[in-house]
């Protein structure tokens, strides 16, 4: 008998110290809805951080359109001037550090001279959806309005 009580003695502090599987499902389901919120917010911070991010590479390019224009007179062509020399005299570029003109969508800035919307020239992202013409491009003359 003694070996018998030794084996039930074990046996107990066993199940009293094991989880069981409805406490493991409810912590799961806790951690669960905890990780959904939190990327829910962070999810809202990346979309704010991107569209924070083009107007800064905005008033970066135009710092570098305005450099150009004082160069050579008149604002370019294209943004690819800025980075290379169109073959004008008295470019002193590049005038830009980065060889990406990429909105943090991936898509390429748009550009035109002369401008459209009551500025100089319309220097833009297409936004989050990538759609020319839409509520959410992110544009150099939203700063004038």
């Amino acid at each position: 008998y003694e070996m018998e009580d030794i084996v039930m003695k074990r046996e107990s502090k066993n199940r009293a110290r094991a989880f069981t599987l409805v406490e493991l499902l409810l912590v799961v389901t806790i951690i669960g809805i905890l990780a959904g919120a939190v990327l829910i917010n962070i999810s809202g911070q990346s979309k704010r951080a991107r569209i924070s991010r083009a107007g800064s590479d905005i008033a970066t390019i135009e710092s570098a359109l305005s450099l150009y224009e004082m160069d050579l007179g008149d604002y370019p062509d294209d943004l690819r001037s800025l980075l290379e020399n169109p073959g004008e005299d008295g470019w002193n570029g590049p005038y830009l550090k980065k060889n990406s003109l990429a909105d943090p969508w991936g898509n390429d800035y748009q550009y035109r001279y002369p401008g459209n919307y009551g500025v100089e020239y319309d220097l833009y992202s297409l936004g989050p959806d990538g759609t020319d013409g839409t509520d959410d491009d992110i544009g150099n003359w939203e700063k004038e309005s």
